[in-house]
């Protein structure tokens, strides 16, 4: 796991990931307002596995804010926990990968 991760990051480099994050969650935080905005139409709406899958690919954190900012899906169980589960899991991944690859690279 470590020589993929240092593979990774040497490849792509850390800049190119922390982009990555920055845009999926501008993304996420976007959907949320959009389909908020479709919702009080009654437009076509964002499917809510779409919302989920912009979590899941990273998107946690916008995703999350753009629900309490646009106060969209905060009814919905899926979303008041789902969302939130999902970025902890994330951090948490996020913290052991960094951590174990300083542990081997220092």
């Amino acid at each position: 796991m470590q020589a993929f991760i240092e593979y990774i990051l040497e490849v792509i480099g850390i800049k190119y990931i922390l982009l990555y994050f920055l845009i999926i969650n501008v993304i996420g935080f976007l959907a949320m307002g959009i389909d908020k905005f479709k919702a009080q139409r009654g437009y076509w709406r964002i499917p809510e596995g779409t919302l989920i899958t912009l979590t899941l690919l990273g998107g946690g954190i916008g995703t999350l804010t753009g629900m309490y900012t646009f106060r969209h899906k905060t009814k919905k169980l899926k979303f008041t926990v789902g969302i939130p589960t999902i970025l902890i899991t994330e951090i948490i991944i996020i913290l052991f990968i960094v951590f174990d690859v300083y542990k081997y690279i220092n």
